[in-house]
């Protein structure tokens, strides 16, 4: 049942159907409030109990946001007030990431983290949704079209993220800092140490233009990073980053339309681009200008533009 349907605390346009996910006196939603002029801000139980936390806007038919490594539904601050008009937009956090649950000594792989979209989807009864991603959730995107079918009306994926290293090619700290969490005795050491200026400083090399990364986002993110078990979730997910490569082979088994799109910036090599390109049957492909790995950031407007023509052309067709 759609827990936001049975939410007492309707009258209130941004209201959670259920207490937050995270220790008591924490205020997980404080920064989502501060960007989100109307909706909700809710909860979905998962069927293994895995709590779900995300943002539903707007009206029209639904678009489900999944968003990037290491950071959560706020990503998409700057797209969702540009599609909301248009589109009953779903944004979550993924499981172990942002203010989801964390469970931290679970598998943060592939196939897991698709299970969960999966079931997300199917909790709350969302029929034909148009599914967006950037990085892994484009990865993700792309995946679960494959698994859903004719059930699925479209897919939009942004910078896939599945090709090796990833992440370690943003920057030299960021090689640095990466291959030193993945390593099997140092690795936890490393990955406890991540603060601020450590996240600011890979994740810039994400971007074109690196002031497009809001100092007050970087802030959420460190705040969300000092919950406890972060650490080793996202340690989780880094070694698991052959099951993303390994999706690509599933690309095939699409049937809905794909708009595949790349920053012109972004970590992925025109070889890496080929494959994906060659996987997705007959895929439309866009290369932005001055764009990086995080570009529902730094060009949301393009974001916005490439889903409604799309979109569009599809229904007057």
């Amino acid at each position: 049942m759609n827990p936001i349907a049975m939410n007492p605390t309707a009258m209130n346009p941004i209201a959670m159907t259920t207490p937050s996910p995270v220790a008591a006196g924490t205020d997980a939603d404080a920064y989502t409030r501060r960007w989100l002029a109307s909706g909700e801000i809710a909860h979905t139980t998962l069927r293994d109990g895995t709590r779900i936390r995300y943002v539903r806007v707007g009206q029209g038919p639904a678009l489900v946001l999944t968003h990037t490594v290491r950071t959560q539904l706020d990503l998409f601050q700057r797209v969702i007030p540009l599609l909301s008009p248009h589109f009953t937009i779903y944004a979550l956090d993924l499981p172990g990431f942002g203010w989801s649950d964390l469970k931290p000594g679970l598998p943060k792989d592939e196939p897991t983290l698709r299970a969960a979209l999966k079931g997300f989807i199917a909790e709350l009864g969302i029929a034909r949704p148009i599914l967006a991603g950037e990085s892994i959730g484009a990865t993700l995107s792309l995946s679960l079209a494959a698994e859903l079918g004719d059930r699925v009306e479209r897919v939009f994926a942004f910078n896939t993220y599945d090709y090796r290293p990833g992440l370690e090619r943003s920057n030299l700290l960021a090689s640095i800092i990466i291959k030193s969490v993945r390593a099997p005795v140092v690795g936890p050491v490393f990955a406890a140490l991540e603060n601020r200026t450590i996240t600011g400083g890979i994740m810039s090399g994400g971007f074109h233009d690196p002031s497009s990364l809001p100092a007050d986002l970087l802030d959420e993110y460190a705040r969300v990073g000092a919950r406890a078990g972060y650490s080793t979730a996202s340690r989780t997910l880094l070694k698991a980053l052959p099951s993303f490569v390994a999706a690509r082979a599933r690309y095939r088994s699409i049937t809905a339309p794909v708009t595949l799109v790349w920053g012109d910036k972004d970590w992925s090599t025109p070889r890496d681009r080929a494959g994906v390109e060659a996987a997705v049957p007959s895929p439309s492909v866009v290369t932005l200008e001055r764009t990086g790995h995080f570009s529902a950031l730094e060009r949301p407007q393009a974001w916005a533009d490439i889903i409604l023509a799309a979109t569009k052309a599809r229904a007057a067709s």
